[in-house]
């Protein structure tokens, strides 16, 4: 909490012209200053800022206020956020509780791999101008990039030696455990630092507040062996959905425009930038989040989406469309032509060109969906029944009740169909929506209960994680040592199995497909790969009960009640056990983390099967010790001997997938 007397040390100081003046180009007249207002388009200035009065205002929209008010509005600020923006342009320190040790740790350790970053993006951006930076930069003019604009984005090089990063970064003074922590650099399995990106076209990404968090590469090289883009993984400092590539550069105009165009990738971005189009941020590869689109709507409710035209912009165009209307924004997508992404069809056309494209053929989802579907559906009654009921669950997905009824009668018109009937779907359909949700938000207030209630009860016992290794379980159990691994998977399957998968796609696991693997399906595959089954015969029962319904084609919630109503009482037992109770170690996971289910089930999945894989090595490994020991001679010893020894290099690849010493 900042004092009362550290605030009004802020206000006094807070010089309304001056904090306007650092984003709006000021004239004065008489006693006061005018300009065009930022936060809606006009030609003639209508925004009068006093320094008497120490207040702006808009006469064209209306808004109006201090200071603080006008950060507050124009970054998309809380008023903390606002004051402490203030402070720092006055020099004014803030005091405010009492850190603890481990606060000021958590802080300064932040701010190192703020630092490591920045110094890493001028290394980058620096090495353009090197001899074999050339190549860098002559790709980048290829690309139709100016000089002005290099410079802005920071656009860089990654030099082809595997520790020039590393090596600059120790001369200067960085410590190395802080280049690892970054993602900068890594360590590899003979123990040896390397540079994470080299031989990279490199692309900064940077937060709201205009730091570097992290950092694109893009190789030059045509061979599909190597990875076309190299990413920064997450880091205390950067977490990949909730960043959106450019919002440094395109936030002021987001606001001031009320309009926020969403792309795909890096040079989309930076193509449309250069033409003039400054109010466009991108996704950076990876599937849109609830959490980039609560960023836009700091700045703005309406987005347009520009994607490309083949089936996979398409795709990712109708799964964004409805992210954004259940966050009660508005949205357009608009289509380019086959053949064209937003960076070459702006390197092929004029501002005034492009932004007339962009106006004639933006469409509300309805239409975007109609001009998709139609056609597929043809005159076959049954597809196109199945397309109206579409449309109306995305209608669903709409919060504001008046919206909802006027796309209802939109559709309506457009398909000559009852509005009493779409309201009826729409009706159904939200009330499932909403019944689904509230049932999660109870399963995650209980699993949130719990785990404040083991944490009391556990003070000064081990970990609830380790805990979790040791406990008896509510069934008999035919293999304890391999039991908490297939615990945990069975209950990611059991909570979230009809939960799609959606890789980035620089991740190892994705694959270009036009649907990705649930939850469920994911496991199973990566279990039949290993010809795997479970060791616990109650563990194998719920497993193979839930595949049974779920081919049926039951949804997640009936699975789940024909699970824990189960005849069988091992199957009822273990059901009920996993829904309301978990998998403590999965608990602990969850309750750390601030990021969405579907980015959690990304980051915990794959490691839960790497965590059993290795488990089952080791066990194999011990038996094969046993076996060692009774041997007949030593041909039999050396085979067994070089199997124990190629176990355990497959469980040390493993363990350092999983962060494991």
């Amino acid at each position: 909490m900042i004092p009362r007397e550290t605030v009004d040390k802020i206000l006094d100081s807070a010089q309304i012209e001056d904090v306007v003046g650092d984003f709006v180009s000021l004239k004065r007249r008489g006693a006061n200053f005018i300009a065009c207002c930022p936060f809606h388009n006009e030609k003639t200035p209508s925004f009068y800022v006093s320094p008497a009065k120490g207040i702006f205002k808009c006469f064209g929209c209306g808004k109006s206020g201090t200071a603080v008010g006008f950060v507050m509005e124009h970054e998309g600020y809380t008023y903390v956020e606002a004051l402490r923006y203030l402070a720092k342009k006055y020099h004014i320190e803030i005091v405010e509780k009492e850190e603890t040790a481990e606060e000021i740790a958590s802080r300064q350790h932040a701010e190192s791999l703020y630092l490591v970053s920045e110094f890493a993006g001028k290394f980058f951006h620096d090495s353009l101008g090197t001899e074999e930076g050339r190549i860098g930069y002559s790709y980048f003019k290829s690309r139709g990039l100016e000089d002005a604009t290099i410079e802005k984005f920071g656009l860089g090089w990654s030099l082809s030696s595997r520790t020039s990063l590393l090596d600059a970064a120790r001369k200067a003074g960085y410590k190395e455990e802080f280049l690892i922590d970054t993602g900068l650099c890594y360590r590899r399995d003979d123990g040896k630092v390397t540079d994470r990106f080299y031989e990279r076209a490199m692309f900064p990404i940077h937060s709201p507040s205009g730091r570097v968090i992290a950092f694109g590469g893009r190789t030059l090289r045509s061979d599909k062996a190597v990875a076309k883009y190299v990413n920064s993984p997450e880091t205390e400092i950067y977490v990949k959905s909730r960043s959106l590539y450019g919002i440094w550069f395109a936030r002021n105009e987001i606001v001031r425009q009320d309009k926020c165009i969403l792309v795909e990738g890096y040079l989309d971005v930076i193509s449309m930038y250069q033409l003039g189009i400054h109010n466009v941020v991108a996704s950076s590869g990876t599937s849109l989040t609830v959490e980039q689109i609560r960023l836009i709507r700091k700045y703005s409710q309406n987005v347009t989406i520009i994607y490309d035209g083949d089936s996979a912009g398409i795709h990712a165009a109708l799964r964004g469309i409805n992210l954004v209307l259940k966050e009660g924004m508005n949205v357009k997508v608009v289509l380019l032509p086959d053949g064209d992404d937003p960076d070459s069809y702006s390197r092929k056309h004029t501002l005034e060109e492009v932004q007339s494209f962009i106006g004639t053929h933006e469409q509300d989802f309805i239409g975007f969906k109609t001009d998709m579907l139609l056609d597929e559906a043809g005159n076959d009654p049954l597809k196109k029944a199945n397309l109206i009921n579409d449309i109306a669950d995305t209608v669903a997905m709409i919060p504001d009740p008046v919206k909802r009824s006027v796309y209802a009668d939109t559709c309506s018109g457009k398909f000559n169909i009852s509005a009493d009937i779409l309201f009826s779907r729409i009706r159904r359909t939200r009330e499932d929506m909403l019944l689904e949700e509230r049932r999660q938000a109870e399963t995650q207030r209980r699993r949130e209960e719990l785990a404040s209630e083991l944490a009391r009860e556990n003070q000064g016992k081990p970990s609830p994680a380790a805990q979790q290794v040791t406990a008896a379980d509510v069934v008999k159990l035919d293999d304890p040592f391999l039991a908490p691994c297939e615990k945990e998977l069975l209950g990611f399957i059991v909570e979230n199995g009809r939960t799609p998968l959606e890789f980035d796609r620089d991740s190892e696991y994705f694959i270009p497909d036009d649907r990705p693997d649930t939850v469920a399906e994911f496991i199973d595959n990566a279990l039949a790969a290993d010809d795997v089954s479970f060791s616990n015969s109650a563990y194998r029962k719920v497993y193979e009960l839930y595949f049974e319904l779920y081919d049926q084609g039951l949804t997640q919630t009936q699975i789940q009640t024909r699970l824990m109503n189960s005849q069988d009482p091992d199957i009822a037992a273990v059901a009920a056990d996993l829904h309301i109770d978990k998998y403590l170690l999965t608990v602990e996971n969850y309750r750390r983390s601030l990021t969405s289910v579907a980015t959690q089930l990304i980051i915990f999945v794959p490691k839960s099967l790497l965590a059993y894989q290795s488990k089952r090595l080791y066990k194999m490994s011990r038996e094969l010790s046993v076996s060692l020991a009774a041997a007949a001679g030593p041909d039999e010893q050396n085979r067994i001997l070089e199997k124990m020894n190629a176990l355990n290099k497959a469980r040390t690849v493993i363990n350092r997938k999983l962060g494991r010493v």
